[in-house]
């Protein structure tokens, strides 16, 4: 037999384990670890949402198995949702799915749709389900720039040029994990023109699409007129109510693809718990200032710790979404790579990052840096990395080095 199962082959050791073990070695020591790391929402879900999952749950016919596509009334609701905010009219029935989450329908999507070989173009760096949902369907991955620009549309049709056979689909995720990319609809238009010429599915994820700080909210790739003909969405409710243990998401868009979604899942599970279906109709549905919220809250986090990063004399681009900032790294520590990075500044500054290989080779030059903690723990954490900087080592050793008041 062999030492691994096939596909498990194909899936390389977990590029945060390095970083994690260091955390907990370094936690189990008493040590105070700002995490930075993972893209957890800190803040709680909303009251009237909770209410309505404890309400729902007390009907003991919730308890039942629930409806794998997802119970209507959620499924309106989701319609609704993309009627009122990007004016794009869904049928609940035909072009709307719910799923455990974004990250689960991106898989078992790839798993429908997916022959062996296929070949998938998929943005580098890029959030690791986005490569590794096809790769494990038995696909091949090619990359291609993360900027939602003309260089992306350039090597898009290089891609369908060079590629034997040829791509299958796209994935696209503005605005962007990790590198906080936010696309305009323009850029949108030009993408579905290229698919709708070489007959290429694109699955859109827009997990973050209500995590903006500018005026313009980020746009629907459903905008674009006749993008359903060719193009799926896939949202959360994850970091928009702050609910990301819940696993409430959806795909929504060509009705193809939602039958192929809808049958795959059918074979794998009954849905999400009732009364969570329930609790996420009322946060679609109910009042949004909680939305208004949480997009205050980040920004504020992201101007603290952009500011301060600065500040420290770490160059780092403000994102203009998403929950994250993408940081490249320092100049005298570029020659380390994002992993040993990571832990130097976790050893030195107690400041636990995403090292940017994690999301593709092509991110090695930078970290992640997530805005999941309160603005008085993102003083600390920038006051520990000036420190750290300003000792001017670029050499991990035992004895970590902090500001005096750290």
């Amino acid at each position: 037999m062999t030492d691994e199962f096939h596909r498990i082959r194909r899936l390389p050791p977990y590029v945060f384990a390095e970083v994690n073990q260091a955390k907990a070695k370094s936690r189990a020591a008493g040590e105070d670890i700002i995490d930075l790391g993972m893209g957890n929402p800190d803040s709680p879900t909303p009251s009237h949402i909770v209410a309505k999952l404890v309400e729902a749950v007390q009907d003991p016919r919730t308890h039942r198995y629930s409806v794998s596509k997802g119970i209507p009334g959620l499924r309106r609701a989701l319609a609704s949702y993309y009627r009122r905010r990007f004016d794009v009219g869904l049928d609940p029935e035909t072009e709307v799915i719910a799923t455990l989450g974004s990250k689960e329908g991106l898989a078992n999507l790839a798993a429908a749709v997916t022959s062996p070989g296929d070949t998938i173009l998929v943005p580098n760096p890029s959030y690791p389900i986005h490569q590794f949902g096809f790769i494990i369907a038995g696909a091949s991955v090619r990359s291609v720039p993360a900027t939602p620009d003309a260089e992306m549309l350039r090597a898009l049709e290089r891609a369908v040029r060079h590629s034997v056979p040829k791509p299958t689909a796209l994935i696209v995720n503005f605005p962007s994990n990790p590198t906080a990319y936010v696309a305009d609809l323009d850029f949108y238009r030009e993408l579905v023109a290229f698919a709708k010429r070489h007959d290429i599915w694109i699955l859109s994820d827009l997990a973050y699409a209500e995590l903006y700080f500018g005026d313009t909210p980020p746009p629907s790739v459903l905008q674009v007129p006749g993008a359903k003909e060719i193009a799926v969405e896939f949202t959360s409710l994850s970091k928009t109510y702050s609910m990301p243990g819940w696993r409430m998401g959806f795909a929504a868009g060509n009705p193809r693809l939602i039958t192929a979604l809808t049958r795959m899942k059918s074979y794998l599970d009954y849905g999400a718990f009732t009364p969570i279906q329930v609790a996420a109709v009322a946060a679609l549905n109910g009042p949004q200032d909680c939305v208004q919220g949480a997009r205050d809250l980040y920004r504020e986090r992201r101007d603290v710790l952009i500011r301060g990063l600065h500040a420290a004399g770490w160059d780092v681009p403000s994102p203009a979404g998403s929950m994250f900032a993408w940081a490249p790294l320092p100049g005298r520590f570029a020659h380390l790579g994002s992993v040993a990075f990571s832990k130097l500044l976790l050893e030195r500054a107690r400041v636990a990052v995403a090292p940017g290989i994690g999301f593709g080779e092509h991110g090695d030059g930078h970290v992640r840096i997530a805005l999941v903690e309160n603005t008085q723990r993102l003083r600390q954490a920038v006051r520990n990395i000036r420190g750290f900087l300003g000792a001017g080592s670029n050499v991990a050793d035992s004895a970590p080095l902090l500001p005096a008041h750290a």
